[in-house]
This record gives structure tokens, sequence and C-alpha cells, in this order.
């Protein structure tokens, strides 16, 4: 990374490109949805992320033999396989959920990231934090219970009863949300300045292509309204990782963690507008909690 792009400028207009990301995902989870009721949990995430690849490898083109020569093996192989297995694992638990209210519920679990994006960066010595991040962690935790307990209350046995009408859903979500901030933090310790998240898109939609054809599930059902949506979500899944890559190595990550946490309310609403779902006021209650929390985890690691 040369010096002009350590300075205010560059860092400043870097963490604006990553926060272009959190628009494009505030309408991954209702298009998903939407998608794989289509065209399968598999088939349906083997296609978006076969557009999302396509699309990101023509406009910025596969990295050369010389830059993956000098890329860190960590980043090419650990980030890759973390950014293939979390794609995987929330796609398929959107696929997977009963209906499309467990679909916005399993969205806001892996909502969870941002805040465990800083405890993650605490704990590596990347940022640091005074105590009341902690609480905020809480808060998160609290707000999820809300949206998993539904109307009928936030006990640990309600939570659990939930859970366990789908777990495998809930357990990819899970997954997800501590995948990701492990794949950002690694990404911006050993990324060097490379951006292949083209090539790990590449590597994502391989990887659940191989799972489709093992499978041998039923045919897809297509139409030009499902193709509309493929296109759509393709490429605003391409230019959020695209803008997020280029921000998590060259902006300030503890902003762009800031504006990510308002994924989860901008991602609610157009989830339930798309999907046609009104969720309870527990739901929002608890949107509004995680939101709450990953913000005042942000605000420990500002400097004073």
């Amino acid at each position: 990374m040369t010096t002009a792009d350590r300075s205010p400028e560059a860092l400043r207009r870097a963490t604006a490109i990553g926060l272009v990301a959190v628009l494009c995902w505030s309408s991954t989870v209702g298009l998903m949805r939407s998608v794989s009721e289509s065209l399968g949990a598999l088939g349906g995430a083997a296609v978006l992320f076969s557009v999302s690849a396509t699309l990101v490898l023509l406009v910025r083109g596969v990295p050369s033999r010389q830059q993956l020569r000098q890329a860190s093996r960590i980043y090419l192989l650990g980030c890759g396989l973390l950014f293939a297995l979390y794609e995987i694992c929330l796609s398929v638990a959107i696929g997977l959920a009963h209906d499309r209210q467990q679909t916005m519920e399993l969205g806001m679990i892996n909502y969870l990231w941002p805040s465990l994006t800083i405890v993650l960066a605490v704990l590596c010595r990347q940022q640091r934090a005074r105590w009341w991040l902690w609480p905020g962690v809480l808060l998160c935790l609290w707000g999820l219970s809300l949206v998993l307990g539904g109307d009928s209350g936030a006990t640990l046995a309600e939570v659990g009863g939930h859970v366990a009408a789908n777990p495998l859903a809930y357990a990819l979500a899970l997954g997800a949300a501590l995948m990701w901030p492990a794949y950002s933090v690694l990404a911006r310790m050993y990324g060097g300045g490379l951006n292949a998240v083209g090539l790990f898109l590449l590597l994502t939609a391989t990887l659940l292509w191989l799972q489709w054809l093992a499978l041998a599930p039923p045919p897809m059902a297509w139409s030009w309204s499902v193709a509309a949506q493929v296109l759509a979500i393709g490429a605003s899944t391409a230019l959020g990782y695209v803008c997020w890559e280029h921000g998590i190595q060259r902006g300030h990550l503890a902003v762009l963690a800031a504006g990510s946490y308002f994924t989860p309310v901008l991602s609610a609403l157009w989830a339930s507008l798309w999907l046609a779902v009104r969720p309870g006021w527990s739901f929002w209650q608890g949107v509004a909690l995680v939101t709450l929390g990953s913000l005042v985890c942000w605000w420990a690691t500002r400097r004073q």
C-alpha cells in the first residue's frame, strides 16, 4: 500500500466506497428468499453467485499471476474458504426457512456480524475498545432473543422451542454470523491490497454447483420475473462485495462496522415489503435492540 493510500483523503474515500455495500446488502435477504422459492435453496444460490462472480471478473478482471504469487496464502486460501462457507451457510439457511417470516429471523441472526466483527478485532488487537463494548454485545443478544421468541415471549424455553423447529437453518445462519467477522479481520490483516473477491465468488458458485449436482434436486422453475431478480441480486452482490473488500483493506474499519449496523433495519424493512410479511411488534423491538447494541459496540471503539 502506497503513502497516498494512507492519506486522510484516501482513507475517507475508501470508507465511503465500503459503505456502499451496506445499501447493496440491504436487499439481499428478501431477494434471495424470493429466488430460492423458484430455483431451490442450492440451485438459487448457485445461480446467484455464478452471476455475481461473472460480473465481478468482467469488471475487475482476474488477478495476475504476479499478484497471486505475492499475495498471502492466508488471504487466498483462508479468507477464500471463509468467504465461500459464509455465503453457502447464509444462502442455504434462507432457502431452508419454513416460511418468509422465518427468513427474516434468519437474516437477523446473520446481522450479529457487525458487533462480532468489532469483538474479534479487539481480541486480535486490531482495535481498541472501552468496557461498554460488552453491554453492547448483550443488547444485540437480547434483541435477537426478542426476534426469535416472537410475540409469545423471549424466554430461553420459547427461543429454544422456536429454533428446534428448524435447527439446521438456524445453525447455518449462526455459522454465517461467526464466519464473516473472521473473514473481515483476516482480510484486513493479510489482504495486502489485493482484491480477490471475484475469485472468492467463483469458488462459492463452484462449491454450490457441486452440491446441487450431488443431491440431484428437482428442476428449476424459471420465469422472466425470476431471471430479473437473479440479475438484480447478482449485480447488487457483486457491487457490494467489491466495495466492502476495498473498504475493509483501505478504509476505517470501525466506521464501516458502524455503517453496517444499519443493515438489519434496512434489510428488515426491505424484506417485509418485498416478501409481503408483517412481523409483530416484538420482532421490530428486537431489530432496534440489535442495531442499538451494535452502535454501542462501535461507540466503544471511538477515540477520546
